[in-house]
């Protein structure tokens, strides 16, 4: 089956969480985060969750798990942590709970990116991967990290996704 016909019938009113990882911002300081839940009611998804969690590898771990365990979001968007400072530390929290890894996603990010900041686009971890029946997309937490991210490629692809992790 071609990828136009996946995309003809694909969900489109999804439920998508909001995690940005802060150690310095709370949830009104959280532009990344408030920019992204607008975009996605723009997209006509429904932000189910939207908080600041702090850069801790369990804490992390804990929320991204009780996300997915209780909250079932057909998404979770997390900004932030994904640099190389001994701080950021999102992907290694993450990536041990994905089933699946999205290899494409940091790739085309990358790309992106180097299209828009050059050769500093080396230090972003970008990365997606599924765990359970819902997709987890980590990227920078600027806030025009956040709209590269978000408008190039995950709501184009995210009822596409969703649809193929969907099935039985």
């Amino acid at each position: 089956m071609g990828t136009l016909l996946h995309k003809k019938n694909m969900p489109e009113n999804l439920k998508i969480a909001v995690i940005s990882v802060s150690t310095t911002r709370s949830i009104k300081e959280d532009k990344s985060g408030e920019w992204i839940k607008k975009q996605a009611a723009k997209e006509g998804h429904e932000t189910v969750l939207h908080l600041v969690v702090t850069d801790e590898i369990e804490a992390i771990r804990d929320m991204v798990t009780h996300v997915v365990e209780n909250i079932s979001p057909h998404a979770i968007l997390l900004s932030g942590g994904t640099g190389i400072s001994p701080r950021d530390v999102t992907i290694e929290a993450v990536t041990p709970l994905f089933e699946k890894t999205l290899t494409a996603f940091g790739i085309l990010f990358a790309q992106l990116s180097f299209e828009e900041i050059d050769s500093a686009a080396i230090l972003s971890r970008a990365t997606a991967g599924i765990i359970g029946r819902s997709v987890l997309f980590c990227m920078p937490g600027s806030i025009k990290a956040c709209k590269l991210a978000c408008n190039s490629l995950i709501f184009p692809e995210l009822g596409h996704i969703v649809k193929h992790i969907s099935e039985k």
